[in-house]
């Protein structure tokens, strides 16, 4: 197998994997399941999703090393070092965003012995979530396009994972808005998706607007 052949079942395999975990998220999904297996579903079901996502995910990193590939660039001291340095600021950011979100929450521990385990609590505006709407689809961008040693597999799979968060994205703020209705609406006009802006962050509608300061 050469390296155009890797990137193929790299790419094959990733679009496999998105689709699948898309419609798992799904809201008709999540329907079903609760009409198949009752209210309890709602305790297990992220968890389940959560274990199953990292699971698949597996196998796409191990041939990410183990297909044939071309490095493409590696870059040197001291630069490396600075990139490293800003992967590492970046898992902070990520574990940061993942406390506030609430991090059991987010994998599905905290759902198995809520009383109300479908309600996801109020909108989250504070923190990084005040300059960008997905700040860990943000850090976690930031953290693998600074890895300091470029293959022909690791570049086609940033590339799928930047292209899987963008849509992906999508998908979620239409949940969000399904949810939050009026209040997403408004925070979603303030603040960007993934990428910040100068000057753009979240205003809670008791504070003075930037043009009133």
């Amino acid at each position: 197998m050469n390296p155009i052949s890797a990137a193929m079942v790299l790419t094959l395999y990733f679009l496999g994997y998105g689709v699948i975990h898309s419609l798992l998220a799904a809201t008709p999904v999540k329907r079903w399941v609760r009409r198949a297996f009752g209210l309890s579903s709602d305790h297990w079901y992220r968890l389940t999703y959560n274990i199953f996502a990292t699971i698949t995910l597996l196998p796409m990193l191990a041939m990410m090393v183990l297909l044939p590939s071309q490095t493409l660039y590696v870059v040197p001291s001291p630069w490396r070092w600075l990139m490293l340095g800003g992967q590492a600021l970046a898992t902070l950011a990520i574990l940061f965003t993942l406390l506030q979100t609430g991090l059991f929450h987010f994998v599905g521990l905290s759902q198995l012995f809520a009383d109300r385990p479908e309600e996801n609590g109020s909108l989250n505006v504070g923190g990084f979530y005040a300059w960008v709407r997905h700040p860990l689809y943000t850090f976690s961008l930031v953290f693998i396009w600074l890895t300091p040693v470029m293959t022909t597999n690791t570049l086609v799979a940033f590339i799928l994972f930047t292209f899987y968060f963008f849509i992906g994205s999508h998908y979620e703020e239409r949940r969000l808005v399904a949810e939050f209705g009026a209040e997403y609406e408004d925070y979603h006009r303030q603040v960007p998706g993934i990428v910040p802006l100068p000057g753009r962050r979240y205003v809670a509608p008791s504070e003075p607007r930037p043009a009133e300061l």
